[in-house]
């Protein structure tokens, strides 16, 4: 089920870097990015991650917080996050649960090979708690700076 801009975005609560806990109440008030992530330290995931790191600043001037979701282990999110000097929340989706409410869990396929994974994909998510814009199948270079313009003008 993929999510639309003007759906609610689905609620969720999960552990993040930091000892903290990334909630969509948490965020109420505030503008969020949520992207999606296949996995901890690949070349476009870390290339993903630098590219967020470095408009950090403009994104707390946009009023936005950013927010990376994975599958990942927490203990996988805090050695990915000091390696690269990352200053906002990776947060651990284990279940599934999340990945599955927002549409990003899904079927991949890799050298013939099928298997379910991460859609890389980006929600912007506004003040309301309600879906602004939805980046599908994300292509990493200028990704972050597209983000950006776009939670400029929300």
């Amino acid at each position: 089920m993929a999510l639309n801009p003007g759906d609610p975005a689905p609620d969720f609560s999960l552990p993040a870097t930091g000892g903290e806990t990334v909630s969509l109440a948490g965020l109420k008030g505030r503008k969020a990015v949520l992207y999606f992530y296949p996995k901890d330290d690949t070349s476009g995931c870390t290339l993903e991650a630098q590219a967020f790191n470095a408009l950090r600043q403009a994104f707390a001037e946009a009023d936005t917080a950013v927010i990376g979701v994975s599958p990942d282990p927490m203990k996988s999110h805090d050695k990915f996050r000091a390696k690269y000097g990352l200053d906002f929340p990776l947060a651990s989706d284990e279940t599934k649960a999340m990945l599955e409410s927002y549409g990003v869990w899904a079927e991949k396929s890799m050298y013939g090979r099928k298997y379910m994974g991460v859609e890389r994909t980006t929600f912007l998510i506004d003040r309301d708690g309600t879906v602004a814009k939805v980046w599908q199948k994300v292509k990493v270079p200028g990704h972050a700076d597209a983000v950006l313009e776009a939670a400029r003008a929300l």
